[in-house]
């Protein structure tokens, strides 16, 4: 599928893929946003998004001309991050949970170090696995840990200092199975200064690694939306709420799509939450 149509734009409910993770992003505040990405996705991507202006973000893009992993990411928008600390997602990761916003609010006001946030799923996904003691404190992070009674998936999201580029940068490689990124965050440990914040059973967090993964990420997404009657990843009403742009701002953005149940939705969310 990918072949024609980059992942990030594969449709997850009434929406493409990548309005999920930059949901997360825009829900921590952050607005000063970079896409890395494959040279033949990001025209399409840009096309789709442009420079995030219209949802009072900046979005820039750079492309990574061959797959080197999460971690060549911090190295390729090393001058994008400047002096500033820096959140990290993966394209097709989706979370979703009450109680998100104030979790993001927290642990990204004021960065040290490196912050995972984990989840207490059955298997580790790609990026990894961590092990907590009875209190909650990271002890380890890796491929596989060990023990399973203190096991959280390591997800695909992550706040870090500003060495986190230069950690990166002067790492050896990983090893075989292993993610590109377990070693950074073993620098980190190594420092004491690496958390993992549990987001606990009822909190959802989906890969997209596959067709049908892809599809049950699709059903969870318009399930929850029908039986709530809010939308999960409307970028528009998370701009408004979030104070990136006017009502009136978000009620234009649904008149382009008046015609569909999703900007009907934008449209009202604008009428509820200010003058149009």
């Amino acid at each position: 599928m990918t072949l024609a149509v980059p992942k990030e734009l594969l449709p997850v409910g009434d929406k493409p893929m990548i309005y999920y993770p930059l949901s997360v992003l825009m829900l921590a505040g952050i607005r000063d946003i970079l896409l890395i990405g494959a040279p033949a996705e990001l025209p399409r991507i840009r096309h789709l998004l442009g420079d995030g202006g219209e949802l009072g973000l900046r979005i820039d893009y750079r492309v990574q001309d061959e797959p080197g992993g999460i971690a060549e990411a911090l190295v390729l928008g090393a001058d994008h991050i400047g002096e500033d600390s820096v959140a990290l997602i993966h394209g097709d990761h989706i979370f979703h949970g009450q109680r998100f916003y104030s979790v993001l609010a927290e642990h990204s006001a004021e960065v040290r170090g490196c912050v995972l946030f984990g989840s207490p799923v059955g298997e580790p996904g790609r990026c990894g696995a961590a092990e907590v003691d009875e209190h909650g404190r990271l002890l380890s992070v890796g491929a596989q840990p060990v023990s399973r009674r203190g096991r959280r998936a390591v997800t695909g999201l992550g706040f870090y200092d500003n060495e986190v580029v230069d950690l990166v940068k002067n790492l050896p490689p990983a090893g075989p199975g292993e993610p590109d990124l377990t070693q950074v965050h073993r620098a980190y440990l190594r420092r004491e200064q690496a958390k993992l914040v549990d987001l606990g059973r009822g909190f959802a967090w989906l890969e997209t690694e596959t067709p049908e993964s892809l599809l049950q990420a699709g059903h969870y997404v318009r399930t929850l939306e029908a039986r709530q009657g809010a939308r999960i990843a409307c970028l528009e009403e998370v701009a408004l709420r979030m104070g990136f742009i006017s009502a009136a701002d978000c009620h234009r953005l649904g008149e382009r799509l008046a015609r569909s149940p999703y900007g009907e939705y934008v449209m009202a969310i604008a009428a509820e939450l200010g003058p149009v």
